[in-house]
């Protein structure tokens, strides 16, 4: 059994995350919500977002529910190795603050697929796709999510996909919510630990690391093609 385990659950905006809404009896220590996702679940614990986020559309804090922006996560990211690896955008943010933070077990994640179809690409309609737009951190998110698996994966932590749609460029297994529980019924990636020192070592050797945290600010500095060698050697770290 994984219910005596620390378990983290994290809201995106997709479609799908209302599904979320019906889900009773949660055993989760944590439910952390990205940007607008504080919408989805009134017990909500914690809602991330990047500094643009307007002020107008933040939740208001409270005794049990806490925000946190970039004077926290910027700190979390370059614990693990900063933004460029890991992708800048706020799904991934997300995974690593809550990893540095509450060092939990699981992570589960619903409602951040990252893929964008219709005229309805969020929960609230028509939104921005932020993982797609133009930024050398998020060429492949399908790597960067392994190496958040990855990194999760060293650090005693599995990272499970709780969401019920057939496309999506996060690596982590689906399961199904009330088989979380269980751990008969559900199983994660393995990984090739010589493979992680590899793509870790290959990072410390490139030498992006923006203590900051404003990568976009030093994007003439990163080379795509060292940035497309370190993507692969993540996907590579996946048995």
């Amino acid at each position: 059994m994984i219910s005596n385990k620390k378990k983290i659950l994290i809201i995106g905006s997709a479609p799908d995350s209302v599904n979320a809404t019906e889900w009773k009896n949660l055993s989760f220590d944590n439910i952390v919500s990205i940007n607008n996702a504080w919408k989805i679940r009134k017990d909500w614990t914690n809602c991330i977002y990047p500094d643009d986020f307007p002020i107008d559309k933040r939740p208001k804090a409270s005794k049990t529910q806490t925000l946190h922006s970039s004077e926290e996560y910027v700190e979390a990211q370059n614990n693990f190795g900063g933004f460029v690896y890991a992708g800048g955008t706020m799904a991934f943010t997300a995974g690593y603050w809550a990893l540095y933070k509450f060092k939990p077990q699981i992570i589960c994640y619903v409602g951040c697929d990252m893929v964008y179809k219709g005229d309805k690409t969020h929960f609230y309609g028509k939104g921005s796709a932020d993982p797609l737009r133009k930024d050398k951190t998020l060429n492949n998110l399908l790597a960067k999510s392994a190496r958040l698996e990855a990194i999760a994966f060293l650090n005693k932590c599995k990272i499970f996909n709780l969401s019920n749609i057939s496309e999506s460029k996060l690596t982590f297994h689906k399961v199904n919510v009330n088989d979380l529980d269980n751990d008969s019924k559900i199983y994660s990636n393995k990984f090739k630990k010589e493979k992680i020192s590899l793509a870790l070592r290959k990072e410390k050797k490139t030498g992006y690391f923006v203590p900051d945290g404003k990568y976009w600010k030093k994007m003439d500095r990163f080379d795509q093609n060292e940035i497309k060698i370190i993507d692969d050697l993540w996907l590579s770290t996946i048995k």
